[in-house]
């Protein structure tokens, strides 16, 4: 009866993966609009503030890279691995680093899953039109 494709165009899914990661990198991190973050990484022992701030900076540049190799389009299966191992270190280092920091753990972890799947969906989705 009607011509309808439920599943929303790629370029869609590349936004919402890019927009994330250009977020937590750009404003929390790099624009340090994010006291949370600060706080978190202040619980590493070994990093003194200004190493904190540096770090996060840093950390920052590199969430916003992946924001933008997400909307490129370019290699999308290795861009889904990188997103998917960040993640899993930085879930990994701040539950057993800095776990009273973080207010709502198992928050933290379903909606990071949600993103790396819409994130291999995504990967998916630019592969299949590749090919």
């Amino acid at each position: 009866m009607f011509d309808f494709d439920p599943m929303p165009p790629v370029w869609l899914l590349q936004v919402a993966v890019a927009g994330v990661w250009l977020y937590e990198g750009f404003w929390c991190k790099v624009l340090a609009r994010s006291a949370h973050e600060f706080e978190v990484v202040s619980e590493v022992r070994f990093l003194r503030p200004w190493m904190v701030s540096a770090f996060l900076r840093g950390l920052g540049v590199v969430e916003c890279a992946l924001g933008a190799w997400v909307l490129s389009g370019w290699m999308p299966q290795a861009a889904a691995v990188a997103q998917t191992v960040l993640l899993v270190a930085l879930n990994t280092a701040g539950l057993s680093l800095a776990r009273s920091k973080i207010p709502d753990p198992a928050g933290m972890l379903f909606k990071n899953f949600a993103l790396l799947v819409l994130a291999w969906v995504c990967a998916a989705m630019l592969l299949r039109e590749a090919a």
